[in-house]
């Protein structure tokens, strides 16, 4: 491809982005004016049953009040959506009417199940004409999408920061997503006091979310080593990049001073510090990409069996998207640590400081993993959430179908590759 008279082989362009942002507690108790800032008059309040219990939509619909601003709670969002769920979100808001913007209040599931109905009711179509490839058609939204205000009640995905949405196709036992910069929040507004309830047991599985963001994406294939694209072409992951890297390197930074006290002892500061981490590592994944422990996990929750996780419903089994990733990371890192030593080792540094140095070079970011996992009651590998060895074969085709992530791996797995991280991850320690 040819820039500015000059035959470039190698990419030289990243891109970046992220929502504007209202950080700090009290912010939510702001929505009402920052939702009629953009001339709305009908929003619809996207949450589940359980946040909608507590109150904070109901709190949020007071505020919105003052500013002449109908609104109604939809409260049917499925904790992990699936297809199934999100397009019946999509249908209740399409039968109510229209809608001028929409607010988010929740977890990742919440705020991805928004940004479908955001984009379904904005634009025609179905999930599967969005979904990305290989199992959809990842057709890109035609147009701009109407406002959307994310509003995180647990430190973790980091949706409000990003232009993904993730789901759970129940047909295939598979997870996938949409991914286009349309679908970014018009604003994150960031309130600490809204985790103060959060059970321990949701904290850790959702900071360790935050883990696998930062890591990863610290780790993913460098920008500059992917091909050329043309600008139609060039997709939301990038690979990292320098602005990406100070996000993460943040993020790891308040892992490392607040994760196990946000889940011990739950202290407004460590809380507020892994909601900060949250975003941050939002910021920094979200444009440059994770990859293998993010392909494992969909998988490992599309195909749950019977395991029902301390802390959430258990009205039926689930994975949580925060365990999932973190059970395959210390063998995907011991695996991808040839391709980039230093920002293996330098991870390892930032998220543990005080950490004894391994040996064998290789072992020390998992060692750091593995600690942290053990010290806030992560499960011991696939084989704590049900799976054993002769799952391993049924696992590794839903990873492989995750080319947008294994893309952003620098070094590229083989079927083989992954089912060797999944077999040694049956138990990690």
């Amino acid at each position: 491809m040819t820039a500015g008279g000059i035959e470039l082989a190698e990419e030289t362009i990243f891109t970046w982005g992220a929502p504007p942002l209202k950080f700090g507690a009290g912010a939510s108790d702001e929505i009402g004016f920052e939702m009629s800032q953009y001339g709305v008059r009908r929003v619809l309040i996207v949450t589940d049953p359980g946040i909608n219990a507590i109150g904070a939509p109901q709190r949020i619909a007071d505020t919105l009040k003052r500013y002449d601003i109908d609104s109604e709670i939809f409260d049917g969002v499925h904790v992990e959506p699936t297809d199934d769920s999100m397009n019946k979100a999509v249908e209740y808001a399409r039968v109510q009417g229209e809608w001028d913007g929409f607010i988010a209040v929740g977890g990742g599931s919440a705020i991805d199940t928004a940004k479908a109905i955001n984009l379904l009711t904005s634009h025609p179509g179905e999930l599967m004409d969005y979904i990305n490839k290989p199992i959809g058609a990842a057709k890109a939204p035609p147009g701009q999408l109407k406002p959307l205000i994310a509003v995180p009640t647990t430190a973790g995905t980091g949706s409000e920061s990003t232009a993904m949405c993730v789901l759970d196709i129940l047909s295939m036992k598979v997870k996938t997503g949409i991914s286009h910069w349309r679908l970014r929040p018009t604003l994150a507004v960031i309130d600490p006091l809204l985790t103060m309830s959060l059970p321990a047991e949701v904290s850790a599985a959702s900071g360790m979310d935050i883990v696998c963001h930062a890591v990863e994406s610290y780790t993913a294939r460098y920008y500059t080593s992917f091909d050329r694209k043309k600008p139609e072409e060039r997709v939301t992951y990038c690979g990292s990049n320098p602005v990406s890297d100070l996000w993460c390197e943040k993020a790891m930074g308040l892992i490392a001073q607040s994760f196990r006290g946000s889940v011990r002892e739950g202290a407004l500061e460590d809380r507020s510090n892994m909601m900060m981490a949250a975003t941050f590592a939002g910021m920094g994944f979200g444009n440059s990409g994770v990859h293998i422990p993010h392909a494992n996990a969909y998988p490992i929750a599309g195909m749950v069996k019977d395991y029902r996780p301390a802390g959430y419903p258990q009205d039926e089994p689930m994975v949580p998207h925060g365990q999932s990733v973190s059970l395959t990371a210390p063998e995907a890192f011991r695996f991808s640590f040839e391709s980039a030593p230093e920002r293996h080792l330098k991870a390892a540094a930032m998220m543990d400081p005080d950490a004894d140095k391994h040996s064998d070079p290789s072992e020390q970011l998992p060692s750091v993993l593995i600690r942290l996992m053990q010290d806030i009651g992560i499960p011991n590998g696939i084989g704590g959430v049900g799976y054993t060895e002769s799952d391993v074969p049924d696992l590794v085709p839903g990873t492989m179908k995750q080319a947008r992530l294994l893309a952003t791996c620098p070094r590229t797995p083989t079927e083989d590759d992954i089912a060797g991280i999944l077999t040694r991850s049956v138990e990690n320690w």
